[in-house]
């Protein structure tokens, strides 16, 4: 049985086509078998435990790219009709949603305020926290992303004034002007440690600064955090392509997955954040994945957004205590199921709710979640597209939120032990707006108090750190001689840089030994912050296991298979390299630590390193010890530039590596020396050529390599390419769409295509013709050009209220596949993509179901030029019959 599903531009022409035919739907009386809407303006699957429902409408809510809800479950939505690749500003705005009788639906709006491509909202308090585009009031041109907070003191849904930037140009200005906000700086979430953390898409960026006046430069994506006052801004984790939000769980674990659509191989991953941790993106994950943390899963293709970790008890146990992940490219809220695996995780994927082009989720402190979908709103947003819906067990029962402005001090300890995550993370920064030392008092006994499950004791422990500040030091050194809390609080010690120096390294240095895997990694990390030489001896000793092994020349390595047996000396060598340990390295060349000093020299391009390596080989006469000398002084050839901003890789970039754009440094003339004469002199000179090759040192002695340079975008020569047989097919769904706004095309080379592509045998152009699928003759007058191409590079993308196609199996062991044109009680008129017409009685419907997938295959221009693309597109354009 062929299963189809129309797409956004199949079925919108279907409606204009079939809307002269049909009987209104005010006269079509439904029967019990046929009562769900074939597109109903909510979910078209979800287990049978919940219920969902429509909260609001394009109407309220076009373009929704991220939602944020308050504990008391205002639901702050963020319009961006300006989309991922839109660049007019004034487009954009945040809206409250207002469900005051809990019936599901909206009772009142107000527009919080106007910003543009807003990215990440995060309600704390009386406060919102917004990620959002910037754009110059003179140019109209975008000047970067700032992280801004707003107020809200009186409570009346719209902001107080103007917003307070935390944090400023958190994103590449060159190429949100160029290309638009698609890779930019994403999602916002705080954890129960009172920091934000901000998904960083792959465009990076460059002195971004916080309140303090700190910088901060990033090239690539990661997880960077803040605290909620704007200072102490840090990177998290590096080495992600382009994640769009992060779940976190109440013992501070983090899950992401990552934003791909660039055709090149590198699919969804996803990935267990460690602190530290390095990911590999785009210049180790594929050829030198013995030095990343690798992802848990790869998924395929898709388009990781929003996130969240559900962690509420008033859901069944079954969806509680799981990460969330949202899909824009396939249109599913997913599960995964995570599994404790020494340090990190193994995972199991499973759909949880299909939603068309799902945006965000989040949770109110009552259980009730929201999930935005961008609904076929283009890749510049559309006043005419998108929706809210809430979400809600079956058994659940609604329990208002208390206001925690009028709860005393006991209240709000009492409820860190809540079995809400959100209500305990509303608790904690409320208690820190009271006077510090109540609150510690209150919450170290929390923290203190070993009858409470773990994500009660952690909520006061975090609570107690940031309100003890120094005076807390001691207890969590106490709380860390307890095997349950142990990890937690070495985490707790080490979390806030200005406290470090009066941080013991005891505890540390102790946890290097436990018998926890968990409680190592934990006191690894910690000791890479403390920043205290004496560590370097002992994180030297930290095993490699077996899994630290290079992929064979010319082939991927597993960059998305669990691997937790590394973590522990992937993280040694973090901290190694963050306390400068060049000397201890050196001089653990050839000891039981060689292996692990070695991997930390790759990343200090510091001449007593090169020096040290090359005095190392001298004295050795052990052959294996001597290429891996080779191998780490070759690695060293090299560094990568210091980031400016002025380029990025682009959505297919180079990953061969080690770096992205390579140049030579002081040491480089010294090596080359030495490799050179060791090459002279040996036998085997495969090797050096191996190793040439594969750290694209460009010595010509060691033999040539097609060395591929970092392209930089705004150079791209569009009138070369632009004829180019197969380019659409070769390049991100992106890249394609910001072609399209550049070339006008030829209609009536368009004309010829529409016969030559096999778009004929599905559509007609005029009425006249024998209806088939669709109609296409009025196409321009229902979908712009962008949306036109949208539909035919993803033909899943969305579907339109009414006009799914539907399966249905019918008494006499029959099936009919096709659009529903008539419904009364008595039968249902279904027409197929040939223009064969079907009438079927109600009463002989066995089943009926609405397909997955469109019967337009995706593919179809992937041969084309651009020119040729565009040519299509503008005939097309002009059907407005």
């Amino acid at each position: 049985m062929l299963k189809v599903h129309l797409s956004l531009l199949v079925v919108l022409l279907l409606g204009v086509w079939n809307s002269a035919e049909q009987n209104s739907a005010e006269k079509a009386v439904r029967q019990a078998v046929l009562n769900r809407a074939d597109s109903l303006r909510n979910a078209s699957n979800w287990p049978a435990d919940f219920s969902i429902t429509n909260f609001a409408s394009a109407d309220l809510v076009p373009s929704p790219a991220c939602l944020g809800v308050a504990p008391s479950g205002e639901v702050f939505v963020g319009v961006d009709m300006i989309g991922s690749l839109g660049k007019k500003p004034g487009n954009g705005r945040i809206i409250r949603l207002v469900d005051s009788n809990n019936d599901g639906k909206v009772d009142a709006h107000t527009n919080f305020a106007v910003v543009d491509n807003p990215r990440g909202i995060l309600p704390v308090g009386d406060q919102l926290f917004v990620l959002h585009t910037m754009f110059s009031k003179e140019t109209g041109l975008a000047t970067g992303m700032d992280l801004v907070v707003f107020d809200d003191k009186d409570g009346d849904g719209v902001a107080d004034g103007p917003s307070r930037p935390l944090i400023e140009h958190i994103s590449n200005p060159t190429f949100l002007k160029s290309r638009g906000t698609d890779h930019a700086t994403n999602g916002i979430r705080m954890g129960i440690d009172g920091w934000i953390y901000i998904a960083v898409g792959d465009f990076g960026f460059h002195d971004a600064v916080d309140r303090s006046g700190k910088k901060l430069t990033m090239l690539g994506g990661g997880v960077v955090r803040v605290r909620p006052d704007g200072t102490g801004m840090e990177v998290y984790t590096h080495g992600l392509r382009n994640i769009y939000d992060v779940a976190i769980d109440p013992l501070m674990n983090m899950f992401a997955r990552g934003n791909t659509n660039d055709g090149g191989g590198w699919n969804i991953r996803f990935s267990n954040q460690i602190q530290s941790g390095e990911y590999g993106y785009p210049v180790l994950f594929k050829h030198f994945t013995d030095e990343i943390i690798p992802a848990l899963v790869d998924v395929g293709g898709g388009s990781g957004t929003g996130s969240l970790f559900l962690d509420d008890d008033t859901w069944p146990a079954k969806y509680n205590q799981v990460p969330m992940m949202a899909d824009w490219g396939r249109s599913q809220l997913y599960i995964h199921r995570v599994t404790p695996d020494g340090p990190s995780f193994t995972q199991k994927e499973e759909e949880f709710v299909k939603l068309a082009q799902i945006t965000d989720v989040d949770i109110d402190a009552s259980g009730r979640a929201y999930l935005s979908a961008w609904d076929g709103a283009g890749y510049s947003g559309n006043p005419n597209k998108g929706f809210v819906v809430r979400m809600v067990p079956k058994s659940w029962t609604y329990k208002p939120f208390p206001n925690l402005k009028k709860l005393s001090g006991k209240k709000l300890a009492n409820l860190l032990n809540s079995g809400s995550g959100v209500a305990r993370l509303a608790a904690q920064q409320e208690m820190l707006t009271r006077p510090a030392k109540e609150t510690a008092k209150m919450a170290w006994k929390i923290a203190a108090d070993t009858k409470l499950p773990a994500a009660s004791r952690i909520a006061g422990m975090y609570t107690y750190a940031q309100a003890a500040g120094a005076d807390g030091i001691a207890n969590l050194v106490k709380l860390s001689t307890e095997p349950a809390m142990r990890e937690y609080a070495l985490r707790a010690l080490s979390d806030r840089k200005p406290l470090l120096a009066q941080v013991p390294i005891e505890p540390f240095m102790q946890g290097l030994s436990d018998p926890s895997v968990r409680v190592q990694t934990a006191a690894i990390i910690g000791l890479g912050r403390l920043g205290r030489s004496e560590a370097i001896p002992a994180l030297l000793q930290v095993k490699v296991p077996a899994s630290f092994v290079a992929p064979a020349f010319g082939t991927e390595g597993p960059h998305a298979t669990p691997n937790s047996a590394i973590i522990p000396a992937h993280l040694a060598v973090r901290a190694l390299v963050a306390l400068n340990a060049v000397d201890a390295c050196v001089q653990a060349i050839g000891t039981p630590n060689s292996t692990l000093a070695l991997w930390a020299l790759r990343y200090m391009h510091d001449p007593k390193s090169v020096n040290g390596l090359m005095a190392a080989y001298k004295k050795t006469d052990d052959t294996a010890l001597k290429n891996q000398l080779l191998v780490t002084l070759s690695r060293l050839y090299k560094k990568e530039a210091d980031y400016d901003g002025s380029w990025w890789w682009s959505t297919r970039p180079d990953t061969h590596g080690p770096y992205y754009k390579a140049i030579a440094w002081e040491s480089s003339p010294g090596i080359r020396d030495f490799l050179v004469g060791e090459w002279t002199n040996s036998s085997d000179k495969k090797l050096f050529t191996d190793l040439n090759s594969r750290h694209r040192m460009e010595i010509a002695e060691f033999g040539k390599d097609s060395v591929m340079v970092a392209k930089e975008e705004p150079k791209v020569d569009l009138e070369k390419i632009r004829n180019k047989k197969g380019q659409v097919g070769e390049a991100s769904i992106e890249d394609v769409m910001l072609a399209m706004d550049k070339i006008k095309g030829d209609a009536q080379i368009g004309k010829a295509l529409f016969a030559q592509q096999g778009c004929i045998a599905c559509h007609s152009l005029s009425r006249s013709e024998t209806m088939k699928g669709p109609f296409m003759g009025q196409i321009g007058s229902i979908m712009n050009r962008e949306q036109i191409a949208e539909s035919i590079l993803k033909p899943n993308a969305s579907i339109s209220q009414g006009f799914s196609t539907v399966m249905i199996t019918a008494k006499g062991n029959k099936s009919y596949t096709g659009f529903v044109t008539e419904e009364t009680a008595s039968k249902l008129v279904m027409r197929d993509v040939t223009g064969q017409v079907y009438t079927v009685k109600a009463s002989d419907i066995l089943s009926r179901k609405e397909m997955d997938t469109s019967m337009m295959p995706t593919g179809l221009v992937n041969a084309l030029s651009y020119e040729e693309f565009a040519s299509l597109l503008t005939f097309l354009s002009n059907q407005k019959k």
